[in-house]
């Protein structure tokens, strides 16, 4: 397929970005978008073959509202759309499958503003997944249907979105492994800079990240106790399967947390020791100025009987109790206990 086709479905009225009959012993066969709603009223008849998927861009403004009047979706999927929690999870509502899934942009470079949502819709034969903005595993699950992937049912293409968010994690999991390596080497080599600065801004991202992909354990053990009737039990373990790779990828996140964190921990104790040895030094010039500042300031006193104004020797006796005193400063200080 060619990438014009693709840019003639972005640009579509209805909001449709791609879609394709997919089959279990054959390639996928792009959807004639003149025929769509055609399509999607005969997706479950049972001489059809293969099942839909249906992907929408829901900020055009007509998107949601063809949705509605087309695609029979349950209330609890646009319930979904404007639902204030966008953590990811997949829940039955009325022997359909609603998906949130969180995602990235296409060169995500560890900024917040660069996660999204997608939400998809999962029934017997027909998958409808829609997003706001253009996110990288979705756009992965759409080259290897374009690569000639067969899948045998919608959930089997959801679960392979799973896996491909997994491995868009894993990606972003080693990137800021790579970061990290490079400010510990910093930091052993005595080069600080801004690297306390960049380890925040990092651990913030992942954790927000961990908090919006982690699966809701609750919506998950519900379906895989009670899944629906048209749900083999292969879909079921591929889901189980899905699920506990993501949470191991989400474990190696959350290590990599505490590693940052140990970071910063050790940069504000070198920035604490710093200070404290600056500190320190300005401490001892300081005491050892105190003595001449301190007789400069009597004997600078333009008033009279200021002693030693006419003894010819009065400049080095001056500078013998200056040093006198400026000694028994180094003492005390040498005295002091080294901590």
């Amino acid at each position: 397929m060619s990438a014009n086709h693709i840019q003639d479905y972005a640009a579509d009225q209805n909001g449709l970005v791609w879609g394709y009959r997919l089959h279990a012993d054959a390639p996928a066969e792009l959807i004639d978008s003149a025929r769509l709603a055609a399509e999607i009223l005969h997706a479950g008849a049972t001489e059809t073959t293969g099942f839909l998927w249906l992907h929408f861009n829901l900020s055009q403004a007509a998107t949601e509202k063809w949705l509605r009047q087309h695609a029979n979706l349950s209330p609890e999927f646009f319930e979904a759309l404007h639902q204030g929690s966008r953590s990811t999870r997949i829940e039955l509502a009325d022997d359909a499958l609603i998906a949130v899934v969180n995602d990235v942009l296409h060169g995500f470079s560890f900024d917040p503003s660069q996660l999204s949502t997608l939400w998809a819709s999962v029934t017997p034969r027909l998958m409808i997944s829609a997003r706001k903005k253009p996110l990288k595993s979705v756009d992965r699950l759409r080259h290897a249907v374009q690569n000639g992937a067969r899948m045998h049912s919608p959930l089997e293409l959801l679960i392979h979105l799973l896996r491909d968010q997994a491995d868009v994690l894993i990606g972003i999991v080693r990137d800021a492994v790579e970061k990290a390596d490079q400010i510990e080497d910093d930091l052993l080599a005595g080069r600080l800079n801004h690297k306390r600065m960049n380890l925040g801004s990092l651990r913030r991202v992942l954790v927000r990240l961990q908090r919006l992909m982690a699966p809701e354990p609750a919506a998950l053990f519900r379906l895989l106790q009670r899944p629906p009737v048209w749900i083999s039990e292969a879909d079921i373990q591929d889901l189980r399967q899905s699920s506990e790779e993501f949470s191991a990828v989400l474990v190696d996140m959350a290590s990599l947390q505490e590693r940052i964190k140990l970071l910063q921990e050790e940069i504000a104790a070198m920035i604490n020791e710093r200070n404290s040895r600056s500190l320190y030094t300005l401490t001892i010039v300081t005491v050892l100025a105190l003595p001449i500042n301190i007789i400069a300031g009597l004997f600078g006193m333009n008033v009279g009987g200021i002693p030693l104004a006419s003894n010819e020797h009065g400049f080095w006796i001056i500078v013998l109790i200056v040093a006198s005193f400026t000694s028994l400063a180094v003492w005390l200080l040498k005295r002091q206990p080294n901590e």
